[in-house]
């Protein structure tokens, strides 16, 4: 069957690719393997050039990348640009730095040299979403690559447009043909992809539903795995926070990608003190944020990916409105063509309501009052999600005291969550394991081999 990419703003089929058979998959992970032959020992010096070459090429062809993006997901345009833009930096910082990471390091012994290598292991598998379809491939690949792994990629089915470019990109930049590949299946063809004797480890950023049997695959045949899964992430405003910038900066942390980011800020968390003035200038935020066609570089709200994702996000509203909740702007879809949900704000949500309990994956803000930072903290935790968390807060000795109280892969103290080259990402509980970025990112697919001579 055919992968078809459809416009969610205009509701127009984009194109139609075809899907690879499994003999024809098979062949790309067997090329794949042979690609890590002589890859492997590519001087870092040449992986280096080659990955700042894909960089230039991101930068070159940008706005036909952020086009792609836009058309096929429904980001707004200037996202999708800065995206790319992303994209380009990842790559720089890992042809910079990832020698330097990955170098010998000496330890003492009983021996007269004893030392660790960061050796690759070879083909990785990345099991990618369509919310940040570049990002996401690259924040693996470059690490990966540098690392002298090679990289095979299964996309998620609603951008076989952007998946195709990225394979592109390698190629353009003078990477060996088979060093990085597509693969054009459903993801029912994944379990057999994990499953070759070739392929060294998987990772996957995506739902908890595909993370668990991505990691039932992997562990299976006893393969690393790295997975970035869902968030509800909380947004903790003390009384002694920057009121009007935490309200600001919460908008544009809800709403970015049109709320489909598993760190953006989803259930805020307000103690009384903070909660009257930080509602107002919140709710005005969020009511004055744009909302219209993607294209359109004034546009701040764009399409959500599916109608599906509509759909489910609008029945998690109105079951937490007829379970007490108050919708204080939007909770409905947009009149008119295509796929689109006003920027939703909802007071009074209490735990047991889907707004509090379950990720919303799409533009609405979930506001919740407590009475002290402590009953803040304990709100925050009371999720299954530890992805990331923001907390707003003018003394720094007091953040300092709750920041390790917060469950979470990361806290950003006054601050929107946002993904680093330089910071390791990731989360705990059900938000999935390891890490991606930064040096902790690069040694996740490497083999940590002690070396001992006498």
């Amino acid at each position: 069957m055919p992968f078809q990419a459809i416009n969610p703003a205009t509701g127009e089929t984009l194109g139609r690719y075809d899907e690879h058979s499994t003999a024809e998959a098979a062949d790309i992970v067997a090329r794949n393997a042979q690609a890590f032959v002589s890859w492997r020992v590519t001087p870092f010096s040449k992986r280096a050039t080659l990955l700042r070459a894909a960089a230039a090429e991101l930068r070159l062809r940008s706005d036909e990348y952020a086009r792609t993006i836009t058309q096929e997901m429904g980001k707004p345009i200037t996202q999708s640009r800065s995206e790319v833009e992303k994209c380009a930096w990842v790559c720089d910082w890992y042809a910079e730095h990832a020698e330097r990471i990955l170098a010998e390091e000496p330890l003492e012994s009983d021996a007269s040299d004893s030392h660790v290598r960061f050796d690759p292991i070879g083909p990785v598998l990345a099991v990618m979403p369509w919310n940040f379809p570049f990002w996401q491939v690259f924040r693996f690949a470059a690490p990966a690559l540098m690392a002298g792994n090679t990289c095979l990629l299964k996309h998620a089915s609603n951008v076989p447009g952007c998946a195709l470019m990225i394979e592109e990109v390698f190629h353009r930049a003078g990477f060996p043909q088979d060093c990085f590949r597509t693969l054009m299946l459903p993801s029912s063809g994944v379990q057999a992809v994990i499953e070759h004797p070739a392929v060294a480890a998987v990772t996957l950023t995506g739902s908890e539903s595909a993370g668990s049997h991505v990691a039932a695959a992997a562990g299976k045949r006893l393969k690393k795995s790295v997975l970035e899964l869902g968030g509800s992430d909380p947004f903790i405003v003390l009384g002694d926070a920057d009121i009007a910038e935490a309200a600001r900066t919460g908008a544009l942390a809800r709403m970015i990608n049109t709320g489909q980011s598993c760190i953006a800020a989803k259930r805020f968390i307000v103690t009384e003190d903070a909660a009257e003035e930080f509602l107002a200038a919140f709710v005005s935020a969020v009511v004055n944020m744009r909302i219209g066609d993607p294209m359109d570089d004034a546009t701040e709200v764009g399409a959500l990916a599916r109608e599906d994702l509509l759909l489910d996000l609008d029945a998690q509203v109105r079951a937490s409105v007829a379970q007490g909740a108050e919708v204080l702007t939007g909770g409905r879809r947009l009149d008119g063509p295509g796929i689109f949900y006003l920027p939703t704000v909802l007071g009074n949500v209490q735990k047991g309501m889907p707004a509090f309990d379950e990720e919303t994956f799409g533009p609405v803000a979930a506001v919740i009052t407590v009475s002290d930072e402590d009953e803040a903290v304990a709100v925050a935790n009371d999720s299954e999600f530890g992805l990331g968390a923001s907390l707003w807060t003018r003394d720094r000795e007091r953040a300092l005291r709750l920041l390790p109280r917060i469950e979470a892969g990361s806290v950003f103290v006054n601050g929107l969550v946002k993904s680093d080259p330089r910071l390791p990402f990731g989360g705990i509980k059900r938000s999935g394991y390891g890490r991606e970025l930064s040096h902790y990112g690069i040694r996740e697919f490497v083999n940590i081999k002690t070396v001992w001579i006498k």
